[in-house]
């Protein structure tokens, strides 16, 4: 089906490399809400970071517990609403400026990847036109129904026999081909996380896939560009995001994530879920230590009166109950990871990103099951973060930031018909407009 009864996610414009810009991006998450103001001022260009044009500075910075979503889905309206509108007047009241429209990124709706490949016959050198032709052919298929478009991405071009080529413009050959990744969601997710923010009398400029976000935040260019893949663990779900030659080619999402192995604590020591979470915190480990069993700690029982009762029991409990649920969730990965054809390459690399990513052993237990070189990602190249803020968990707010920098080399372009069909005309004065907004 066309995506003429459901549309495309909200499309940004893309950042000019010589104006200074305030942003407003919204991370809804599963377990917080994180809505951050910043100012992006143009920059000299960084070694590691060469794709940013930007440098941001954060003017405020708001979260708060997240309500009202589960597996990155909203699935109490009212809920959901009420989170995001705490966050954003938190970071409203310490930007002191009143927040219009927000970018925001989805983790749930069953992230997928799908890739078209077209070819066009050109003659002489390749022109702009010849371009947007190819990536007209490539972008006319169909998707399943139900599903949108939050991405299209062109990860390379071929001239004839020779492949990987970056830019064709001027090059000379008969034969142009494009390949195009495009990045999709369930519609209905998209449009109820949409809905949540616009209730809060926000626009939505953007929907931002998170694996995009966090890889965006956390990865240096020269990963990006030899092959990475970004893990964001969250609370709710876990996805997927792999990075070659400095595009992203294939996301993913599970619907496991840190809750869960809470959810674990509070049946397996039968404690309330605040105390499961609290012990998963400060004594949670993903490996087991011979210290483990002398080691005591304290879980609260509730007791008839509803008073906290603790109940001394050694860490090795503890360890036993979350350890299964790691390597779980981590062999999900390597398979997904296996299916897309990450795990073939050699040397590959992992980053970890998300709050859940912080748990103690964690890195050893992915090296172990994903055999590959293993990092924890943080936030790069951002100033003004609060100290609590410069960890894995605000990797994807903080992408949210980079997306406008990079925003330009995404493809959509309104057709009357296939991927990206538009609801409207595409006559003079509509492509007059178009002219007008793409020049100034």
């Amino acid at each position: 089906m066309s995506l003429s009864g459901h549309g495309l996610t909200p499309r940004l414009k893309p950042l000019s490399a010589r104006k200074s810009a305030i942003l407003s991006v919204l991370d809804v998450g599963t377990s917080k809400v994180v809505c951050v103001v910043a100012e992006l001022k143009p920059a000299d260009e960084v070694e590691s970071l060469r794709s940013r044009t930007h440098v941001a500075r954060i003017l405020g910075i708001g979260h708060q517990r997240s309500m009202g979503l589960k597996g990155g889905v909203v699935v109490d309206l009212e809920a959901a609403e009420s989170a995001i509108r705490q966050a954003v007047h938190a970071a409203e009241r310490m930007a002191k400026v009143e927040i219009q429209s927000v970018i925001v990124n989805l983790t749930g709706g069953r992230l997928a990847s799908e890739h078209f490949e077209a070819h066009v016959p050109v003659r002489g050198a390749v022109s702009e036109g010849d371009v947007h032709r190819v990536l007209d052919a490539a972008s006319s298929y169909d998707l399943r129904r139900g599903r949108t478009v939050l991405h299209a991405l062109p990860t390379g071009f071929s001239l004839d026999a020779q492949n990987h080529i970056v830019d064709p413009a001027g090059m000379i050959g008969e034969r142009l081909g494009a390949d195009l990744h495009v990045v999709t969601s369930e519609a209905a997710a998209a449009r109820n996380l949409m809905l949540a923010v616009e209730r809060c009398h926000l626009g939505v400029e953007a929907v931002i896939a998170t694996p995009y976000a966090a890889g965006l935040s956390a990865l240096v260019d020269d990963e990006a560009d030899m092959g990475c893949a970004v893990v964001d663990m969250g609370g709710g779900t876990t996805s997927v995001g792999i990075f070659s030659n400095g595009h992203l080619v294939h996301s993913d999402a599970i619907a496991v994530g840190g809750h869960h192995v809470t959810m674990d604590i509070a049946r397996g020591l039968t404690t309330r879920v605040s105390a499961a979470e609290r012990l998963k915190t400060f004594y949670g480990s993903a490996i087991a230590s011979s210290a483990d069993d002398r080691d005591m700690i304290a879980v609260p029982q509730v007791d008839e009166d509803e008073r906290d009762v603790p109940n001394h029991l050694p860490k090795s409990h503890l360890v036993r109950i979350i350890k299964p649920r790691v390597e779980e969730v981590l062999e999900l990965v390597r398979d997904r990871l296996k299916g897309a054809g990450f795990a073939a390459q050699a040397g590959r690399r992992v980053v970890l990103t998300g709050g859940a990513s912080q748990l103690v052993g964690l890195p050893e237990t992915a090296r172990r099951i994903l055999q590959g070189q293993v990092r924890v990602g943080r936030p790069l190249g951002i100033k003004g973060l609060p100290e609590a803020a410069k960890g894995p968990a605000f990797s994807a707010v903080v992408g949210l930031l980079v997306y406008p920098q990079v925003a330009h080399i995404e493809y959509f372009e309104p057709r009357s018909s296939g991927l990206f069909q538009s609801t409207g005309t595409d006559g003079y004065f509509s492509r007059m407009g178009r002219w007008i907004r793409d020049s100034f």
